[in-house]
């Protein structure tokens, strides 16, 4: 079993970076090989590991401008089973300067054959933005998973995010799925947040995982401290959901590939 999943939202601030990191650090611990790939110039998922710069030799940027094997971007074993390809503010440029690459938009692709069968999972970490990077992400994929902020314009969002997908399908990569949609930052104590839910769901034929990822100070924490909430605090809600997640994640591609 080997998945390239995506975690992608064209809005920004929907706990996408969050679902990522932690996403592949329950995989993780649940004895799955798992490759995490940071495809946004913001960096955050490679510093929600407290990665030290000085195991940094090459990173996704300079694998996309050619100038680096994909092999040489990882950086192995940041935690058991778990391997990181980060990113900088310099992967920024690569709209410009890719503009008359030729197969521009398979870049990443061509270059996760020489690695995929090394990992039970890849999660690539999306921009908050349709660009190239999000592109080759999508070319490079099996599925793309949508974190999903229960808040109003949350509908408007997964619309927009639901056409690229069928678009990409139809143009650049015919075996790319909706993995499905995670709800993130959920209130039980606000009307909204079950209203939002109740509209998604009868709102998109897609797969809605049963689990809701809530709002948790504990988790909003765990970034600043360099680690995914599993370590920094395991009895805590956020770090039950995700390991719930991972969970149902697994079963799912299990159940695919059989």
């Amino acid at each position: 079993m080997n998945r390239t999943i995506i975690i992608a939202n064209q809005k920004g601030g929907v706990g996408k970076t969050t679902t990522a990191i932690n996403l592949a650090a329950c995989l993780a611990a649940r004895k799955r090989k798992v490759l995490l790939i940071d495809m946004d110039p913001q960096g955050n998922t490679s510093s929600g590991f407290d990665v030290s710069r000085d195991l940094i030799k090459k990173n996704i940027y300079d694998v996309m401008l050619g100038e680096a094997k994909i092999e040489d971007a990882i950086v192995r074993d940041i935690r058991p089973k778990l391997s990181l390809i980060p990113s900088d503010v310099n992967l920024a440029a690569c709209e410009i300067q890719l503009s008359d690459a030729e197969d521009r938009n398979y870049i990443l692709r061509k270059q996760l054959e020489y690695i995929q069968k090394d990992f039970e999972f890849i999660i690539i970490d999306c921009p908050p933005s349709l660009n190239i990077l999000t592109l080759n992400a999508m070319c490079a994929g099996d599925t793309v998973l949508v974190p999903l902020q229960c808040e109003y314009y949350a509908l408007e969002g997964l619309a927009q995010l639901m056409q690229t997908v069928k678009l990409v399908s139809e143009r650049l990569n015919p075996e790319l799925m909706i993995e499905g949609i995670v709800f993130t930052m959920y209130d039980s104590r606000t009307k909204l947040a079950t209203q939002v839910v109740e509209n998604v769901e009868q709102n998109t034929d897609k797969k809605i995982y049963k689990v809701v990822i809530p709002r948790n100070v504990r988790l909003a924490e765990a970034p600043s401290y360099g680690m995914p909430i599993i370590e920094y605090d395991p009895r805590s809600t956020g770090a039950r959901a995700y390991d719930a997640l991972a969970k149902k994640v697994i079963r799912y591609h299990y159940k695919r590939t059989r």
